[in-house]
């Protein structure tokens, strides 16, 4: 398939700020981030993946593609951009890692087993002792 290289480019500038993509499989439409259409996005992609640049899933009419250390290189070399930049998915956010969470977590504590409706495992032992005979009785039908 023939693309322009102002599509090329394109598609090259965002894979590579973002570090994935995604698209959904209608060839009749735009891609919703960018202004080429999801047939010249889905065939550069199967073109990326094939050499081994990219990574691809496939899920409920959509595509999803993950760039690899080679296609790093690859369109850092075709982009003319400085190893200091880095796609998106390689960066490491500063804040999270400062965040100290609480001890117990972020999430409320859980009202006994099964999250709340009914007693837990304490309330189990302290119900009444099984019959003194230990024999279970089968009450079924007659």
């Amino acid at each position: 398939m023939i693309v322009t290289k102002k599509n090329r480019e394109e598609v090259y500038q965002y894979l590579f700020k973002e570090g994935v993509l995604v698209a959904e499989k209608d060839f009749g439409k735009k891609h919703p981030r960018m202004n080429v259409d999801n047939l010249v996005v889905i065939n550069l992609m199967r073109s990326f993946v094939s050499r081994g640049f990219c990574k691809e899933q496939y899920a409920w009419r959509h595509f999803y593609w993950y760039l690899t250390n080679e296609g790093v290189e690859y369109l850092r070399e075709y982009l003319h951009l400085p190893p200091e930049i880095v796609p998106a998915t390689l960066k490491s956010n500063a804040r999270q890692v400062q965040q100290s969470r609480p001890e117990g977590g972020d999430r409320p504590p859980r009202l006994g087993r099964g999250g709340g409706f009914g007693g837990g495992r304490e309330d189990y032992r302290k119900a009444a002792p099984a019959p003194a005979d230990g024999q279970p009785q089968f009450r079924g039908v007659q």
